[in-house]
Order: structure tokens, then sequence, then C-alpha cells
């Protein structure tokens, strides 16, 4: 990973290493050296604020190290796994024992993110941020306002952003007996081969998505979910076709599920998993599966605020989010958030738009910019992808009753698939405000809906209406065609 030595080298005169006792006063401190920190403290930059960002690990945050960056290069590969079953279908002869070498696009992918590392690097040095290498706490000195200290050196500023992002959790062993047997996220970025069997807990994007690409590259995979379907957080048209895809891939669901034993042998590092199935209504059954190579546990993230937050005073809510209003501040004036620690739309472009919007609001007289949470439009790669914007069905008809709300719906078989065995579906919503029929809410999964939502989200970020979608010609013959032709 990116060190420490290789930050200093980039540009030594902003890397600050000094030992003095004295408070270091700047314009702007930035904790926390992810996509929303540095995003930020570069935009201040641009207004001739003197910006310092403190990180203790590399730089680029969750999304460019263990989330979505790597995450996106573990998909195209399990992409090209898939379309492997459907070459011969379109007349490529594949030779017999055609192989995966998992160690082959680690070793590509790490390189990959180191770049991105040093990318970060020299973007900040060339803003003239300066760069403070440490992990950062809060004091509970004032002078006069709240003072941070890494490695014995205190810095303060008149605006300070916490932008620590978050972790995934993982059960204690105390509730799981051998919980800690099983790794999270993170730790699916370090494994060095592909493991021969492997169990997902959980039942979110992050589940979906691992889970898919294991499977893809030819792990035998089991997903446990606690209820009957996956992404139960969004529209359930999507939750229910997801949940059949996952099943139809090859993927062993067990639903109304959870783990409650994990056994690891020490000679063979193998787990023998034990899964409680409670249906409701029905009789609970117990499955033991054994020669596990790998449990991942996605079961949810929580803040980074490990920074002695409380000896600010900073107001946290029951998940432990810190508590900001629409413009980011925290109820400690001078303090502020954005990104995962704060707890709403945990998405990277979510924390640079609220980290630049911020920088202009503090230093630009932007007084009344804040960003926007309606409306963000958002992706899982699972297989096939999902992209979704805006209210569910059931959220609008709860916000504007039954007699306001109009859908439009579509399910079919993409052309891509006219030729091969394999099928996968692509299922498309709209859902609509009467009476104007205003779109408030798109929802899709199948080939290619990744990349054809964002200039939908552009349409109904603009208040697009039913009719102006019905008012652009089709490209034919596309999946998109769908979405300004359903009836």
């Amino acid at each position: 990973m990116f060190g420490i030595q290789a930050v200093f080298k980039l540009n030594p005169a902003h890397i600050i290493r000094r030992m003095a006792s004295a408070v270091t006063k700047v314009d702007y401190l930035v904790i926390g050296g992810g996509s929303g920190g540095i995003a930020s403290a570069r935009r201040a930059t641009e207004f001739g604020i003197n910006a310092l960002l403190i990180e203790h690990g590399p730089l680029g945050g969750t999304c460019v190290n263990v989330g979505c960056v790597p995450k996106k290069v573990m998909f195209n590969a399990a992409m090209h796994a898939e379309m492997l079953h459907d070459h011969k279908d379109y007349g490529f002869n594949v030779p017999a024992g055609t192989t995966f070498d998992w160690s082959v696009i680690k070793k590509k992918r790490d390189a990959y993110i180191k770049r991105l590392n040093g990318i970060y690097a020299a973007n900040l040095n060339k803003a003239n941020v300066t760069t403070v290498l440490g992990h950062a706490t809060f004091t509970g000195e004032k002078n006069p306002t709240p003072i941070v200290e890494v490695g014995g050196e205190k810095y303060t500023a008149p605006h300070i952003l916490i932008a620590t992002g978050g972790y995934p959790v993982i059960p204690s062993d105390d509730d799981i007996p051998g919980a800690s047997n099983g790794i999270t996220s993170d730790g699916f970025f370090e494994l060095e081969d592909l493991p021969k069997k492997t169990v997902v807990v959980g039942a979110g994007y992050i589940a979906v998505e691992l889970a898919g690409i294991l499977n893809a590259l030819g792990s035998e995979t089991r997903l446990v979910i606690r209820r009957h379907q996956a992404l139960r957080a969004f529209d359930s048209m999507i939750s229910e076709n997801v949940t059949n895809e996952i099943e139809a891939s090859g993927i062993t669901l067990d639903k109304f599920s959870q783990v409650t034993n994990i056994v690891k042998d020490a000679t063979s590092g193998k787990m023998t998993i034990t899964i409680q199935c409670s249906p409701s209504g029905g009789r609970s059954k117990s499955t033991v599966v054994d020669n596990v190579d790998c449990l991942i546990w996605a079961i949810g993230r929580k803040p980074n605020t490990n920074i002695n937050i409380d000896k600010v005073g900073i107001n946290l809510d029951n998940r432990g989010n810190v508590v900001v209003d629409k413009f980011q501040n925290t109820n400690v004036e001078g303090v502020y958030a954005v990104g995962d620690v704060q707890g709403k739309a945990l998405l990277t472009p979510v924390a640079i738009a609220a980290g630049r919007k911020l920088a202009h609001r503090l230093f630009d007289g932007k007084t009344d910019w804040h960003l926007d949470y309606n409306n963000i439009p958002t992706v899982v790669f699972s297989h096939p992808p999902i992209g979704t914007i805006g209210y569910t069905e059931a959220e609008a008809r709860t916000l504007h009753g039954d007699d306001k709300i109009k859908t439009y719906s579509a399910s079919f078989s993409p052309m891509y698939h006219a030729m091969t065995k394999r099928k996968t579906k692509v299922v498309m919503k709209l859902v609509c405000l009467l009476p104007e029929e205003k779109v408030i809410g798109l929802h899709m999964q199948g080939l290619g809906c990744d990349e054809m939502l964002q200039g939908f989200g552009v349409a109904i970020k603009m208040g697009a209406t039913k009719a102006q979608f019905d008012d652009c010609v089709a490209i034919h013959p596309t999946s998109s065609e769908e979405l300004v032709t359903l009836r």
C-alpha cells in the first residue's frame, strides 16, 4: 500500500513533521484523506485558503483502497467470466479448461490502487494542501477553536471538517462463536487466492456484489440473508428480481437465515459453519456447511468517530453518526462533517460534492450552497447491475398517497441474450407523481443499466415528466429505449 515514505518523497515541503509544543493554526483543518476530505481541502485552496489535511492511512479512503475502485476491477473480471459462457453461442471457440488466475488480477489491481494513491498525493501537493500523516484526536482544548493532536503535534483552525469515513463491522465471538474467523469487505481485497468455497453474510449491496463476483469467478458461493429478499431497502421490483437473479446464477441462497456458529480447523484452515433458518410461521432448521475457505461478513458499516469526538461535545445519533444540518454543520460552531461519518447517502460522489459545496460556502461567499440529498443516482454492481434514483414506489405512495402515484414498468430479455443459452432479465419502472406525471423515481436492473442511469438521472434532477420521456425518440435496438416507450 501507499506508505508514509512515499508521501514524504513526493513533496516534503507540504508534509508537516515538527516536534514543537506550540499549536499550529491554519484556515481549514480537514480530518480524513478520503474522497470527501481531499475534495474539500483542494477546493478550499482555490480560494487562497491555507488548508491542512490529516490522514493516518493510504490516501483516497475506502473508495480507492478497499471500496468502489478495486471492487469495480473485480466486477469487470467477473463480467469476463460470465461472457466466456456465451462465447460459443456467438460462434467463438473457447478452449476447454480455460482457467482464471486470481493472482494476475490482484497484482494488477493492487498496482493500479498504488498509482491512484500517488496521484492523490501529487494532487494535494499541487493544490498546496499541507498533509500531516498520523491519527488525529481532539484534545478537548480550545484556542479558541477546538485543538487536534497528531503524534504530539497540535493544530487548530476556525473551520474543521470531519471526513473520517466508516468501517465494516463484524460480530463478536460472544454473539456468534467463531465470528472472528471471518473477514469483512476490507479483507476481501487482501485475499491471495480465489476461495474454493465461500459463505457471504448480508443482504445489502456489498454482500450482493461480493457474492456475485466470487460466484462468477468460480468460487462455490453461499449467501445468507435474514429475510426473504436481498436489497430490501430498494424498490420491491428490484428486491424481487435481484433475489431471483442471485438464485438463477448458481449462488446458494439461505433465506430467513443467520450464521450461528463457526469452527475453524487449525490444520487445514477450513471452517465448518452452522446456519440457522427460521422462516416466519415455519419450522426452524439448521444447516451445517463444511470445508468453507472464506467467510465474509457484509452486515453493515459504522462511522469512524474514534477521534475523541466526545471531548468536543459533537452530537451523534443513535447509530453513532455525526449529526449535521443541510449545510454539513455539526452542533459545534466551526466544525463540520461530510461523507460516511454523517450516515447519509454513503457514496463517494456524495462525499465529494458535499465537501466541495462546503468549501464554496465557507470560503467563496456562496453562503447558501449545500448538497441536495434528493435524487441521488445509485448503482449496484450486481449480476446484472442495478440503477436507481429517486423514490421507490412504496415511498412515493406513503409520501403522496396512492391516488397521486402512477407507475410504468417493463420486464424483458435483452437482445444480447437472444443468441445465448444463459439468460438474465431487464426490469424497469418509472414512478410518476400526478397530475403532470413528474418522474420521481426510476428503477432498473439488467445488462447496461449501470451505464444508462447517469443521463436519466440528469433528466429526473431537472424535473422531467413522463410526457417528456415519451417525446424523446428511442435509440434502437437498445434496452434504454424501453424507458422512453413505456405504456
